[in-house]
Formats: C-alpha cells, sequence, structure tokens
C-alpha cells in the first residue's frame, strides 16, 4: 500500500454506485482473483476522460474487459477502444463481456503480444493505457509515443509496485528483481524523454501520466 490503508478505505467509502454491468463485472474478477484497477484508480481514470475526451483508445491488456468497459462508459459517445490481450486463457472472458455489455461494436480486441500488436497498429490515437506485463513497459514505450498523437495522454498503471520501487534491487525478491529494475527505467525514461511531460501519482499502485508534447 503506497498510501495509508485507512485513508485509501475511507476515500473508496465515498464512491457512488456505478453502472451495474460493470459492477458485476468487477466483483466476477474479484471473486476469480483476476487483477483489475483499484477503486481509486478507475475514479482517476473517469474523470481523466471527461477532462481529455479522447476518440481513440489503445489499452495495452485487456485481462477480463473490465477497464475497456469502464473507459467506454465515461469516454465521449462515439469514442472506439482497441485493447490488446496474450492470455488465451481470459480472451474468450472478456470477449463475453463485452457481449454482456452490448459494446462489440465499440471494443476491439486483438489477441497476440502486446509489443507485436502495436508495431502492426497505425496511429494516432488521443490516449493510451497501458496496464499489461510490468516488465514490458520500457519496451512498449517507443510504439507507444509513436502512436499517441501530440497533446495525448500515457497513462501507466501500477508503476509504483505497492512501494517495492523505493527499495535496493537486493531488498526485492529475486524473482521480482527484472520487473524492479525494468519499471525503475521506465520511470526514469518517461521523465526524462523530451516527448513527454510526466506526473507520477502515487494513485493506488501507482500511476504515470504522460502528455506527448
Amino acid at each position: 500500500m503506497i498510501t495509508d490503508e485507512r485513508l485509501t478505505t475511507f476515500i473508496n467509502s465515498l464512491e457512488s454506485r456505478d453502472l451495474p454491468i460493470l459492477e458485476e463485472i468487477e466483483q466476477e474478477a474479484l471473486d476469480a482473483n483476476v487483477p483489475i484497477i483499484r477503486k481509486e484508480t478507475q475514479s482517476f481514470l473517469k474523470v481523466l476522460l471527461q477532462i481529455h475526451r479522447p476518440m481513440r483508445i489503445l489499452e495495452a491488456g485487456t485481462a477480463v474487459g473490465f477497464s475497456a468497459l469502464l473507459m467506454n462508459a465515461y469516454a465521449p459517445e462515439g469514442c472506439h477502444i482497441t485493447t490488446i490481450e496474450n492470455y488465451e486463457k481470459r480472451i474468450p472472458i472478456a470477449r463475453e463481456n463485452f457481449r454482456r455489455a452490448g459494446k462489440e461494436e465499440a471494443i476491439t480486441l486483438v489477441e497476440g503480444d502486446a509489443l507485436e500488436v502495436m508495431k502492426g497498429l497505425e496511429g494516432p490515437f488521443d490516449l493510451i493505457f497501458m496496464d499489461a506485463a510490468k516488465g514490458q513497459y520500457i519496451h512498449y514505450m517507443p510504439e507507444a509515443i509513436r502512436l499517441l498523437r501530440k497533446g495525448g495522454l500515457l497513462v501507466s498503471d501500477n508503476v509504483l509496485q505497492d512501494g517495492d520501487i523505493l527499495e535496493s534491487r537486493f531488498a526485492v525478491e529475486r524473482r521480482n528483481r527484472t520487473i524492479h529494475s525494468r519499471m525503475r527505467e521506465y520511470l526514469y525514461e518517461l521523465k526524462h524523454d523530451e516527448r513527454l511531460l510526466t506526473s507520477i501519482v502515487p494513485l493506488g499502485d501507482g500511476i504515470a501520466l504522460s502528455v506527448k508534447q
């Protein structure tokens, strides 16, 4: 937990009800231990979508489709979302969730490795939501910048690794050291790439919000 747990619980307690289909899919994901965006991240994303009003969104990491459906619900009418997923077991669940929500035309799910798929896409996108394998963000970054329009937003979720990002790599479990070092490199590049202006927000598990200059 990056922020005080009691404070986060209080903030989340203020949330109003969401669309029934979103609440249903969220609960199903939680029951199945499928990681989805946290409540406070959901609120941040909703407000961001209302401010930025993107018409083309790219998402790396569909999981069961919850975040794509949430973005669809709060983006402008006519917005189209392209979402990428490589985990075969979750792809049919996501497709079924899009069907249940009646959003099959508004959301396109592309199966495959996110980097390879991104290389084959044509931009520009107004917003890119990065929520796939955390150790791969640094590899996705060049394609994300290429695909993003000037003034577009790159939103990277889970960048602070529950606070582990602060630790020495030797204090992190051996199996997590590669992800740890790559995420540190990714955050450095976001802050120092002249094409981007980036703010790192300690919200949820950490969000990096970048604007393409």
